[in-house]
């Protein structure tokens, strides 16, 4: 069975550190697929230390790859880290092409070291990239999404976030910031044809070199699951950039999701609210009564998924509706 192929033909793409790594691949592959892309990288290595002066900057050597190749793209050098920087990328598109379709946010450097020893370069440089210059970068192309009544935005976040590692705190916090912004959002960008989602990747990027800051505790790497060389071929950015693909284009009408592509596994990630212990209505638990019902608390096997606010409170409302009508479990 044949499959109508993905095309992003009349469409305009913004790319945050599109200069290497994934962002690079994203860039390539929206190009190739007939998309005009803004290219946009600081010029900068892991540790934000700029390129050197006079040489081709990792931005304009995308864009000189995409032409050859008979596609459209431009470079931008501005910085998503800031308010002037992230209206100049959005600038950068309309002065270009005209319009704006697409965001992937995909910029972003490390600063690891244990929590306590974080200073406030370490903690407001990673806020920057990752976190705040969603918003930078974001109102101006939200505004240009809602003129044309149509936007795909993808967030790059991690599973450092979701799941936690050590020594990662400012990062995963910055990250699972970025979850926050997905969920309100895209509530606001529903009536205005804008999808927001987040993607977790694992892939081939400058963070994973050598000239990252990728400070680790003793003893970290031994936590490492057993058989991971099963699936390392597949740690590449080949196994990411089909679900970034498919997340912003038009046929997809996925909104309001995380989602992981990690070594050729491609799965939704969720946050869900236990059932859990509903007390009694009319006498306020004590400390003891929430000690005594934890097992309740905690208890996974029935859930929810609650898209907005007021949607957590539907299983509480039918929960206490049943023992008032005596249907209690």
């Amino acid at each position: 069975m044949s499959r109508a192929e993905l095309r992003y033909d009349g469409r305009v793409a913004i790319v945050t550190g599109a200069g290497s790594g994934l962002g690079r691949d994203y860039a390539l592959n929206l190009a190739k697929r007939g998309a005009s892309v803004v290219v946009n990288d600081l010029g900068v290595d892991t540790r934000g230390r700029q390129a050197a002066e006079g040489s081709e900057s990792s931005a304009q050597a995308v864009v000189r790859e995409i032409e050859s190749a008979g596609g459209k793209a431009v470079a931008c050098h501005e910085s998503c880290a800031t308010r002037a920087g992230g209206a100049a990328i959005v600038q950068a598109a309309l002065d270009a092409f005209g319009r704006v379709d697409i965001l992937i946010h995909n910029a972003g450097f490390l600063r690891n070291g244990p929590f306590e020893s974080l200073t406030d370069e370490q903690i407001h440089s990673i806020m920057d990239v990752h976190l705040l210059a969603a918003f930078y970068v974001g109102q101006p192309a939200f505004a240009a999404m809602k003129q044309n009544g149509y936007g795909r935005i993808l967030l790059t976040s991690s599973a450092s976030a979701f799941f936690g590692m050590p020594w990662q705190t400012n990062y995963a916090a910055a990250k699972l910031g970025l979850a926050g912004l997905v969920n309100a959002l895209s509530l606001e960008g529903q009536a205005h044809g804008i999808n927001v989602n987040a993607l977790l990747p694992t892939g081939s990027g400058r963070l994973g070199k050598g000239d990252s800051d990728m400070d680790w505790p003793d003893g970290l790497m031994a936590s490492v699951p057993a058989g991971m060389e099963l699936i390392a071929p597949q740690m590449r950015n080949e196994f990411v950039t089909p679900m970034v693909m498919w997340l912003v284009n038009e046929r997809s009408k996925t909104t309001h999701g995380y989602y992981s592509a990690t070594a050729g596994r491609f799965s939704r990630i969720f946050i869900g609210a236990a059932r859990g212990w509903l007390s009694d209505a009319m006498n306020p638990p004590m400390p003891e009564d929430i000690e005594e019902h934890m097992a309740e608390i905690d208890d996974i096997s029935r859930y929810d998924i609650p898209l907005k606010v007021f949607d957590e409170f539907e299983p509480i409302v039918a929960a206490q509706r049943a023992l008032l009508e005596g249907k209690g479990d």
